[in-house]
């Protein structure tokens, strides 16, 4: 079992940056590849970011890159989400999870999603 936490969302104007954490408790972490989602009104949930086991590969969305950067800190059991140049259509709640199937980054792939942290993006 993993228990998965985000938090640092908040309200910021557009071109502004947040750092989201994702927190674990539980099994072993670091045995896990991790991704963030996330899921704006009246629209589906979807991939941002994720991160290896190691750290060692970080694919993004297309919408995301150059913004967007993801780590870990397998020592604290966190995975971090650094967000910068933010967009009001980067609104959404942020959901962390780990990828529990297969290899590829798709919402059904993942379980033990967190409650998610909301993240305004002001025009």
């Amino acid at each position: 079992q993993v228990q998965l936490t985000e938090s640092g969302g908040g309200l910021v104007q557009a071109g502004g940056s947040l750092r989201l954490t994702c927190a674990a408790s539980g099994r072993t972490f670091s045995s896990y590849a991790v991704g963030w989602f996330r899921q704006a009104p009246g629209k589906e949930r979807e991939f941002v970011a994720g991160i290896s086991m190691s750290g060692g590969n970080t694919p993004s969305a297309d919408s995301v890159k150059g913004r967007f950067t993801i780590s870990r800190d397998n020592a604290k059991n966190a995975v971090y989400l650094q967000m910068n140049g933010l967009k009001p259509e980067d609104t959404a709640v942020y959901y962390c999870a780990v990828r529990w199937f297969g290899t590829s980054w798709t919402a059904s792939n993942m379980r033990y999603w967190g409650k998610g942290t909301l993240v305004t993006v002001s025009s």
